[in-house]
């Protein structure tokens, strides 16, 4: 299994989103705030830009970075500063990879790819629990997501096949 990238390597990363929100700043003329940049990211995901409520910060997988550096330092960095940017820039209403995050891409001289292709059989995965329930004609498994709203009062879910309520089981 592979390891996650080091503190050397993570140095890096911050140096290198730094460098393009400087260089964000310099074609747009004018100053942009510092949000925070972890490294919690898991799964099949290499980086993500994350809004909420007011909380702004980009996300990255360490696990992605490690085995493909060199490629997420020149493509994931310059996508994930260049969603923050165009938010800032341009507030909501722009489409993530509409032609505002293309032309700053460019700008970058960054891949405006938005998905890669690459094998990550090694990289840990996330996983989700499953609740079992029950309605009158078979079993459903359902995510933890789901079984927290339904235990919160705050939801509840029908068989798409008998059209009755799932009910937990425990």
């Amino acid at each position: 299994m592979i390891e996650p990238i080091n503190g050397e390597q993570r140095k890096i990363v911050l140096d290198q989103t730094e460098a393009f929100i400087v260089q964000a700043e310099q074609i747009y003329s004018r100053s942009f705030k510092r949000i925070p940049v972890v490294f919690d990211l898991r799964g099949s995901t290499a980086g993500m830009y994350k809004v909420y409520g007011k909380r702004k910060w980009i996300r990255f997988n360490p696990w992605i970075f490690s085995k493909y550096f060199d490629l997420s330092l020149n493509d994931t960095v310059p996508h994930e500063v260049a969603h923050f940017i165009v938010d800032e820039f341009y507030g909501k209403g722009v489409k993530p990879h509409g032609i505002q995050w293309k032309n700053l891409m460019a700008r970058f001289e960054a891949d405006p790819g938005v998905t890669f292709n690459l094998d990550i059989s090694d990289i840990p995965q996330r996983t989700q629990n499953t609740h079992q329930y029950v309605c009158l004609c078979d079993t459903h498994e359902m995510s933890t997501t789901r079984h927290n709203r339904v235990m919160r009062g705050k939801g509840s879910y029908q068989c798409r096949n008998c059209d009755g309520e799932l009910i937990y089981v425990g």
